[in-house]
């Protein structure tokens, strides 16, 4: 299982705000050249993480983005449901009497899967953005 490109690139772009923010706005141009991570596509995520109020958009020369919270108030759960990215690793719906297999019972390994995932968002909604900064600054 792996995280789509879409939430690892929020992620990574909130934490470089989170990181170099000095009371400014940071740019999406500044955050692309950091993060090697397309202007193009960086516009897009941000579209939804100002939609769920995750970020805040200031205008003019000196504009860009801030983070609309303390970075520890930000988790990564709330960062991967803005760009519409839910963990999943089965292939039916959990309440769903019709199993993964297309068939009418759930596959011998549903359980499995459904704990594994639901470990993976628990873990998600457990770490915030300022867990990752503290983390990184240790190692500079």
């Amino acid at each position: 299982m792996k995280l789509s490109t879409k939430s690892r690139y929020a992620v990574m772009a909130l934490a470089d705000i989170a990181r170099f923010k000095k009371d400014m706005p940071i740019s999406l141009r500044d955050i692309s050249i950091r993060q090697g991570i397309s202007i193009l596509y960086l516009e897009q995520l941000f579209l939804k993480l100002k939609k769920n109020e995750i970020v805040k958009s200031i205008r003019g020369k000196k504009g860009g983005y801030t983070l609309s919270k303390t970075p520890k108030e930000i988790r990564i759960s709330d960062i991967l449901s803005a760009v519409e990215e839910n963990v999943q690793t089965i292939g039916c719906q959990k309440q769903s009497k019709k199993g993964c297999n297309g068939k009418s019972s759930k596959c011998i390994t549903h359980n499995l899967w459904d704990q594994l995932e639901t470990h993976i968002n628990l873990f998600f909604q457990e770490k915030n953005l300022g867990d990752l900064i503290n983390k990184n600054e240790s190692r500079l």
